[in-house]
């Protein structure tokens, strides 16, 4: 590590509170391969991927990481990180194939195994219950655009809970529900690829469903740890005081910041405002009844953060150019980025400091209804590292976790932006280089690096300075 990067290691070890957790993140879709060994069912994933031009240069999530194979390997090199937690999604369709019936006894094994070995290593397992990866029969009866999806997925989220409940330290309900919506039913660019533009709202409606029917079953599976939600946020900011510009990006905050916070925080859609409406003409007011159930009590929220989002009125291209978006030319505004900032590999401005602004954001808008706080994802992709002195340098990914775990806890230390969030820890994504949804293999956000050709893991100069704050911060906390 460079003196930098050490310095660093030592300042945010000490500004974290002793409870803090530092934990990574992972999806089952992105790791696991395996999709048709153990019993499991395909998903909307599955064929959505064998479509000609769906994925970058037609790679397959046949394989990923091959994590379910080689599970001892990969808990090991957790361990090893000194991680808190690790939060990994289940695979609905590798424990109920048809997303309804019975239930498979061998995905369910698999993943009693990935908890237990995650508790032998000292991991507390935060299991988020969907992660996009949707079974297939559901996927062709309408997936999220029918409402029978929901009604299923509270039966899955209750069976998991009996299953797993005794051992998870957390659950999350659903994993950015705003990209299924968005990249999967109204821009066709994610499974399962229909490009319905607004009329893809219903697809909101259900999954905020889900997550309510999904938090009354662990609850009444009697789950021992806590229940949350994960979405994505960013702050939006119009490309200049034009009336246009400010209208659109106040449309743009609607659906990136509110349509599904406010009906889980506050029990209410909010409001829209009138020259948005007849884009919405086939959006469905929720009953009250169902806002009840979306509406439960929640021992944490999910926080996804990687970039600040700035927009323009009228169509346009993206500056975003990793992933093919087909139907980015309809929409009625487009994103017009950053262009002063440094960027990822995916072409996302780096702005550590507007996540706290976000943070302020959500302090704002939400106050007391605001449960605690975890940072769930944040991460970036860079290309492949060179190796020096035999180890993978990724200073680019030191400086981009140091300076956002250090404007999270800025922004919310006393005196801060956001002194009343309570923040509670932070998750890198992710462990090891992994299947990119759309973008195949061609991004790579991992800790660890993985040759997709030999499977063989090499923990980059990142792993390293992640396992020395783990260290120090159980240093500090007396752990």
């Amino acid at each position: 590590m460079t003196l930098e990067s050490t310095e660093s290691v030592t300042e945010l070890a000490n500004r974290m509170p002793p409870s803090f957790t530092l934990g990574v993140a992972a999806a089952a879709f992105q790791v696991e391969g395996a999709l048709r060994e153990g019993g499991r069912g395909p998903s909307g994933w599955d064929a959505f991927a064998e479509k000609p031009g769906a994925i970058v240069d037609g790679h397959s999530p046949a394989v990923a990481c091959d994590h379910y194979n080689r599970l001892p390997e990969d808990v090991a090199l957790l361990r090893d990180l000194g991680v808190d937690s690790y939060r990994f999604s289940l695979s609905w369709p590798r424990i109920q194939p048809d997303g309804r019936g019975r239930f498979n006894e061998a995905g369910l094994d698999f993943y009693d195994r990935l908890i237990d070995q995650l508790l032998d290593a000292g991991i507390a397992p935060m299991a988020t219950l969907y992660h996009w990866d949707t079974p297939l029969p559901l996927e062709h009866r309408g997936g999220w655009l029918n409402r029978e999806t929901a009604e299923r997925f509270g039966d899955y989220a209750r069976a998991a809970g009996e299953r797993f409940g005794d051992r998870v330290a957390q659950w999350v309900t659903l994993n950015e529900p705003l990209s299924v919506t968005l990249n999967g039913y109204a821009l066709g660019v994610h499974a399962p690829g229909h490009a319905l533009m607004f009329d893809a709202l219903p697809a909101v409606h259900h999954q905020l469903l889900a997550h309510g029917l999904g938090v009354q079953a662990l609850r009444a599976a009697g789950v021992a740890g806590g229940v949350g939600v994960t979405n994505l946020h960013a702050p939006v900011r119009p490309a200049s005081g034009s009336i246009g510009d400010r209208a659109v990006a106040r449309i743009y905050d609607l659906f990136m910041n509110r349509i599904y916070a406010d009906p889980v925080l506050l029990g209410r859609y909010p409001s829209v405002p009138l020259y948005a409406r007849p884009w919405l003409r086939n959006g469905r007011r929720m009953s009250d009844a169902d806002l009840r159930t979306v509406h439960q009590p929640l021992d944490f929220y999910g926080l996804n953060y990687y970039y600040p989002i700035k927009v323009a009125i009228g169509p346009g291209v993206t500056p975003i150019p990793a992933e093919p978006h087909k139907a980015v030319a309809r929409l009625p505004y487009h994103e017009v980025g950053y262009p002063d900032l440094p960027h990822t590999g995916f072409g996302w401005p780096v702005a550590p400091g507007h996540l706290g602004i976000l943070l302020g954001e959500l302090q704002d808008r939400y106050g007391d209804s605001l449960p605690p706080v975890y940072i769930t994802e944040g991460g970036a992709s860079f290309p492949e590292p060179d190796s020096v002195d035999g180890t993978l340098q990724d200073e680019e990914r030191v400086q981009y976790l140091a300076s956002h775990l250090r404007a999270a806890l800025d922004a919310t230390s006393p005196g801060g932006i956001a002194s009343g969030v309570d923040l509670r820890g932070y998750y890198v994504w992710t462990l090891m280089d992994n299947f990119e949804w759309a973008a195949g293999y061609s991004q790579r956000f991992g800790l660890v690096h993985v040759d997709f050709t030999t499977q063989e893991r090499t923990p980059k100069q990142s792993y390293y300075w992640y396992q020395a704050l783990s260290r120090a911060r159980r240093t500090r906390a007396g752990q």
